[in-house]
């Protein structure tokens, strides 16, 4: 008998890396959820808006959204009122706030009369600043914005 050492083999050692598979799968997962969520944080009324070429403003003032869907149906910050629901809430919201913006968006099906009747009740109201929301057209969202 002799002695003497035994060769040992090294098992494998120990892997110092991060595995990264599960952290791209969560983010993968965590893209299509905002991916599917994302035009439900939209206004949930469905308008067919007008386009138009004009250029966007960048300042957006204090505002309330006014829309007026195809059936002429007006919605304050996407709640339904009746007209006289709506003098008293767009009155209400000049006595808090004088220089508050209407944000006025119509469906291209609306009749002319019914938006400037929506439009009296908030210069009524003492809302005098009031925007018309539009879709852009295609040469207005490929075109780049003044001075640059």
């Amino acid at each position: 008998m002799t002695f003497g050492r035994l060769e040992r083999t090294q098992g494998p050692q120990p892997m110092s890396d991060i595995n990264v598979t599960p952290l791209v799968d969560v983010m993968l997962v965590l893209v299509v959820i905002f991916i599917i969520t994302a035009p439900l944080l939209a206004s949930t009324i469905a308008l067919d808006l007008p386009v138009t070429d004009a250029a966007r403003t960048s300042e957006t003032p204090r505002f309330v959204t006014l829309v007026v869907d195809r059936s002429g149906q007006a919605f304050l910050n996407d709640r339904p009122l009746s007209p006289d629901e709506l003098a008293s809430a767009l009155a209400q919201t000049a006595r808090q706030h004088p220089d508050t913006e209407v944000q006025l968006r119509a469906d291209q099906a609306v009749p002319y009369g019914k938006v400037v009747e929506v439009m009296g009740a908030a210069q009524k109201a003492g809302l005098n600043r009031i925007g018309f929301v539009a879709d852009p057209g295609p040469a207005a969202a490929a075109s780049p914005a003044p001075g640059r």
